[in-house]
């Protein structure tokens, strides 16, 4: 087991190091200028190669990649003069818009984002997995097929669909929820819950509709299974058939899809975010791209990507506890 962990521990780091590799190519050869919207609208260009030389962006770009890759793990010192910065560990760049460190700005935004995903998680899993269960369960009735439409008329509105239809009915007509304002969960649960119940209901109805028809669908196929009539053979209760036999083996492909979903997520949800205004790493990741904002950019997509790649990570683990046949290969 400890040889494995390093072993995925080490592809964990070598594909951080391409996706960031990647990222940076993808900003050197874009036709924008960091330095000409870092410096501004009314600057010379003059004033503009100086900041370009302040920023590093003159020199070769293996050159800029190499320290930036370097300054995440040793810090690095930006720029020339009196006009240098201290950069310190774990050092992703300063941001082009407002001089402040990237690290930094992940930090304050990354709970917002943290206490959005995990929220919806909670919402979508439990959701859909109680709704996938009963249709296949219910295989081929009434209540099958109206739970199957249900769910994708929900999977097919866009989120921002949901989001403003939400808004409309239970904020500003029925007033039974508050505007989403993000409060820290120090400030009471019963604040921070009911801030977010809304973005949550948002997410949770696109998830819980893919996930609802990914378990009906495993469900099915695993209950026609020759492990499923043997213990029903056996005489054993069909609750713990179901449970214990059917539903555990099902969950194998839920829980892949449901580690990538939740590492995209404790990222940022770029759409949720923006429309409920939540200072969440989304909308961080909004503002970055719009604005050119290359550190910036640059720290999100390795956060995204790192959250993805330990997701799976957790996800080859759970498989052992959930699946005796991987625990036994």
């Amino acid at each position: 087991m400890t040889r494995y962990l390093l072993r995925r521990l080490a592809a964990v780091a070598g594909v951080l190091l391409v996706i960031c590799a990647v990222t940076f190519a993808v900003f050197y050869v874009l036709p924008s200028d960091p330095a000409a919207h870092a410096c501004g609208k009314t600057c010379t260009p003059e004033q503009v190669a100086l900041v370009r030389t302040q920023m590093g962006l003159d020199r070769p770009v293996y050159e800029q990649f190499g320290g930036y890759v370097a300054g995440i793990f040793t810090g690095r010192t930006l720029g020339d003069g009196p006009a240098a910065l201290e950069c310190s560990v774990p050092c992703f760049g300063y941001s082009y818009q407002n001089a402040l460190p990237v690290w930094d700005l992940l930090t304050d935004r990354l709970p917002v984002s943290v206490s959005l995903a995990l929220g919806a998680a909670v919402l979508w899993l439990a959701g859909g997995l109680a709704v996938g269960l009963v249709a296949a369960l219910r295989r081929g009735t009434t209540l099958d097929r109206s739970l199957m439409a249900a769910t994708l008329a929900s999977a097919s509105a866009p989120v921002y669909f949901t989001a403003m239809m939400l808004l409309l009915v239970l904020v500003q007509r029925l007033e039974w929820l508050p505007y989403p304002d993000y409060r820290p969960i120090s400030e009471g649960p019963a604040a921070w819950a009911g801030n977010l119940l809304l973005p949550w209901m948002t997410l949770a109805s696109l998830y819980a509709a893919m996930y609802a028809r990914l378990t009906r669908a495993s469900m099915i196929e695993t209950m026609a299974e020759p492990y499923i009539r043997t213990a029903r053979a056996k005489g054993l209760y069909e609750r713990t058939v179901v449970t214990k036999h059917g539903l555990r083996s099902a969950l194998t492909p839920i829980v892949t899809i449901f580690g990538m979903d939740l590492g995209g997520l404790l990222a940022g949800a770029v759409i949720t975010e923006h429309v409920f205004g939540l200072p969440g790493v989304g909308q961080l990741t909004y503002d970055a791209i719009f604005k050119a904002d290359q550190p910036v950019v640059l720290g999100v997509t390795l956060l995204a990507a790192f959250f993805i790649t330990l997701a799976n990570l957790g996800v080859d683990l759970v498989y052992a506890v959930i699946d005796p046949r991987v625990r036994y290969a």
